[in-house]
């Protein structure tokens, strides 16, 4: 009984293992993203490590500037009090 049991569970998940695999869209090593519109779909792309830049960039296009959420900065090092 244990074996029809598992052999339906694996059946059921077959098609979950053949779905496509989306990419990450905010890279976590730049603070500042692009987000691009266009008629086939938008895109986001984060490549500026300042908003300067990235404005320079979407100058002229369909485009905005966002700051990334998922941006890994350096961790802050706290001094210590020397007791």
């Amino acid at each position: 009984m244990r074996g029809l049991a598992w052999t339906i569970i694996v059946i059921a998940m077959i098609p979950f293992s053949t779905l496509p695999a989306t990419a990450q869209t905010y890279d976590p090593a730049f603070p500042v993203c692009i987000q691009t519109y266009g008629r086939d779909g938008g895109y986001i792309s984060c490549e500026y490590t300042s908003m300067a830049a990235c404005q320079a960039s979407a100058s002229g296009r369909a485009a905005q500037c966002l700051t990334n959420p998922y941006y890994a900065a350096a961790p802050i090092r706290r001094r210590s009090r020397g007791y």
